[in-house]
C-alpha cells in the first residue's frame, strides 16, 4: 500500500503543471469547459435570485397552483430539481473533460 502511494507521488512530481497550463491544449480545454458551464451558471443564478425577488416584491407567486399549494412552493421545489438536473449534466460532461485532462498530462510527463 505504501509503495503505491509513493509511486503516485513520484508520478505527480514528474509533471510540470506550470508548463501544462501554458500549452494550447490545456487552454483549449479550459475554454471549452468555461463555454459549457457559463450558460448553466447564468440560468441557475437568475432562477435562484428571482425567487426572493418574486416573493418579496410582487404577488406573482401568491396564487394557488394545486389546492392550497401556491406557486412559491412549486418554484422553490423546482430549484432542487434544477440543481439535480444541472449536476447530472455536469457530471456526465465532466468525464470527457477529465479524460482530456489526463491525456494532456500524460503527453507532458517529464521523463
Amino acid at each position: 500500500m505504501m509503495d503505491n502511494n509513493a509511486q503516485n507521488s513520484q508520478e505527480v512530481q514528474a509533471v510540470d503543471f506550470e508548463k501544462i497550463i501554458e500549452t494550447p491544449e490545456f487552454k483549449a480545454l479550459t475554454s471549452r469547459k468555461t463555454k459549457f458551464m457559463t450558460p448553466y451558471i447564468i440560468v441557475f443564478l437568475v432562477a435562484f435570485f428571482m425567487l426572493p425577488i418574486l416573493t418579496g416584491y410582487t404577488k406573482v407567486l401568491n396564487s394557488n397552483a394545486i389546492g392550497l399549494i401556491n406557486w412559491t412552493w412549486i418554484y422553490a421545489f423546482s430549484m432542487f430539481v434544477l440543481t439535480w438536473v444541472f449536476s447530472t449534466i455536469y457530471t456526465k460532461k465532466a468525464s470527457s473533460f477529465d479524460k482530456e485532462a489526463e491525456e494532456i498530462i500524460e503527453k507532458h510527463i517529464l521523463k
